[in-house]
């Protein structure tokens, strides 16, 4: 449904080809998003040799998912609320700053950003990341609604719109690819 980067060897990824992957994608260099991986997508994700996955979702991880990262020493960091800010809406504040924080940490590359379906806590998330990264917002939602199919939400995009990236600190350490942009 989505690309694989041209940058990423093709042999890593061609088992994969053929294997359905909810809204799997690339983001930036070792970081990709997806809807919440099951056991036809371990073999493909083992081909990531990840380290981290977020997993942004008020439900818990499903139990082959938690089962897989501990048998890979893969690190499964859950960020959760009880209830949603607002009736519509993925994510708080708290969350999306606590998120890309991790995001900005070179030291959980290669990192999987995850979800249920891969749509609105992932893609409001990414949104802010990209809101970050100096993107329009044009650009932003196109991603986001590409993601989210016919289930756009507009308070998500609301939320991104107005989502202050002055809350979060880069840090001296980054991703080699946000870096590179802040030159």
């Amino acid at each position: 449904q989505h690309f694989i980067p041209p940058t990423v060897s093709s042999s890593r990824f061609h088992s994969s080809l053929s294997l359905w992957f909810q809204n799997f994608g690339w983001v930036e260099e070792d970081l990709y998003r997806s809807g919440q991986p099951n056991e036809l997508n371990f073999p493909f994700l083992e081909k990531l040799r990840l380290k981290k996955i977020l997993f942004l979702s008020p439900e818990e991880p499903s139990t082959q998912l938690l089962q897989w990262t501990s048998n890979q020493g893969v690190e499964l960091t859950h960020l959760a609320q009880q209830a949603s800010p607002s009736p519509g809406s993925a994510i708080t504040e708290e969350i999306a700053v606590e998120a890309l924080h991790t995001i900005l940490d070179p030291s959980n590359y290669p990192l999987l950003i995850t979800c249920n379906l891969g749509r609105h806590h992932t893609g409001t998330v990414v949104g802010c990341l990209r809101k970050l990264q100096k993107w329009n917002l044009t650009s932003i939602f196109e991603e986001y609604r590409r993601y989210a199919g016919g289930k756009v939400k507009l308070l998500n995009e609301q939320f991104i719109e107005f989502f202050d990236t002055d809350q979060v600190s880069i840090p001296p350490e980054r991703p080699k690819w946000l870096a590179m942009q802040l030159r």
